[in-house]
């Protein structure tokens, strides 16, 4: 049946679409809106089915947008597989369920974990069953006690801690959680590939939120799970069950956004340290939490564990003596800065975490980990560092 006597209904949905292929190839990944994918070959969709054969059948199973976005992480990563998510949380509760987070297992985790992967575990996986111990991960004889006492099934930690940057000794911790029977999960949102590689230091999964850094833009949010070859089939069929796919206009967003990444995190990691060594003299700011700092109680283990002598692109500072009505005058003065819920974009982003990254905690349990109420979150952008400062100077003089 020839395209030319399909009647004008017909041509409506199929005109253009199903091009026979052509020897030229797009340098840029092509966006792939498809849901489905149809094949000449009945056994060939039937080798894809079960995964003995590469190809589409189904979006939630899988997109060739998508599969760039992932290929392009599992490499940047170090790792040999990766699959993306509509969400950073969307991909940690999958990295834990894969890991083997359910009932009667026990997951230690840091105690200063971002405030939502805190809830996802003290309430929504209590609910079903799984024990969460917490614990100061920066001190290891702690830890190992801690491991040797709850026999984890899972250990869960972030490599620069949300919002205070302590930092975990990545390898150490492998090697404690492994010998212990553990697989290990580690959110390495705040540092990106670019500053640190857990799974060439033997982690199991690797998590980032792309919504911040790796994306890099405030347009789109994702997530992604690196791991290796053993790992993904479990991990797929997580995916393929709860349905928490990435669209493929995100993942798209999400590839280009990867390309600037050295060239965003090199400046941001530069301005960063400016704006600390800045705050750290200020007299309205109490203490600056920043790996950077030769104050910061970490720095010799920042600079063994962090690539290229950086430190990340993160600051958190305590205003003197504020309390949440200071916080709140020093957010609304400022006028470069965006007082804003995210972190990774090129712009600087400040955000009280008091109300917003760790709001789902009791007054009792932010004074446990140590976020007080004067403490403010600052995600450092590419501006010039001379106008960031001067705008956190005129916002401090606001108080």
């Amino acid at each position: 049946m020839s395209e030319r006597t399909w009647k004008f209904a017909t041509k409506a949905v199929h005109a253009g679409e199903h091009p026979r292929p052509f020897e030229a190839t797009p340098t840029v990944t092509p966006i792939h809106n498809a849901v489905t994918y149809t094949y000449a070959d009945m056994e060939a969709l039937d080798r894809v089915f079960e995964d003995s054969s590469k190809g589409f059948v189904y979006s939630r199973f899988g997109n060739p947008t998508n599969a760039a976005f992932e290929a392009a992480m599992a490499a940047l990563e170090g790792g040999s597989a990766a699959l993306s998510f509509a969400s950073g949380m969307a991909a940690i509760h999958a990295a834990l369920l894969a890991a083997g987070a359910r009932a009667e297992a026990t997951v230690v985790a840091a105690t200063d974990i971002y405030g939502a992967t805190y809830t996802l575990l003290s309430r929504l996986f209590a609910t079903l069953g799984v024990r969460a111990v917490f614990c100061d991960f920066t001190d290891l004889e702690k830890l190992e006690k801690t491991l040797g006492e709850a026999r984890p099934r899972v250990v869960l930690f972030e490599t620069l801690s949300n919002p205070l940057l302590r930092l975990a000794d990545t390898p150490e911790v492998i090697e404690r959680a492994h010998a212990c029977g553990a697989d290990v999960i580690v959110d390495s949102t705040f540092a990106t590939p670019y500053l640190i590689r857990p799974l060439e230091m033997g982690a199991d999964y690797v998590v980032h939120s792309v919504t911040k850094y790796l994306s890099g833009h405030g347009d789109v949010l994702a997530g992604v799970v690196v791991t290796n070859e053993r790992n993904r089939p479990g991990l797929s069929d997580i995916l393929k069950a709860v349905g928490g796919n990435l669209g493929p206009n995100e993942a798209w967003l999400a590839l280009r956004g990867l390309k600037t990444l050295p060239l965003r995190m090199e400046r941001q990691c530069q301005n960063a340290a400016r704006v600390a060594s800045w705050l750290e003299a200020h007299p309205r700011v109490a203490l600056v939490h920043y790996p950077g700092l030769p104050s910061h109680p970490q720095h010799a283990l920042a600079r063994r564990l962090l690539a290229g002598g950086l430190f990340g692109a993160m600051v958190s500072f305590e205003i003197e003596g504020a309390g949440r009505p200071e916080v709140f005058r020093f957010l609304e003065a400022l006028e470069l800065c965006l007082p804003a819920t995210s972190l990774g974009d090129v712009q600087t982003l400040a955000l009280y975490p008091a109300h917003s990254s760790h709001r789902a905690l009791t007054p009792e349990q932010r004074v446990n980990i140590g976020i007080s109420d004067g403490l403010v979150r600052l995600s450092v952008g590419i501006e010039a560092a001379e106008d960031i400062l001067a705008d956190l100077s005129q916002a401090l003089d606001a108080i």
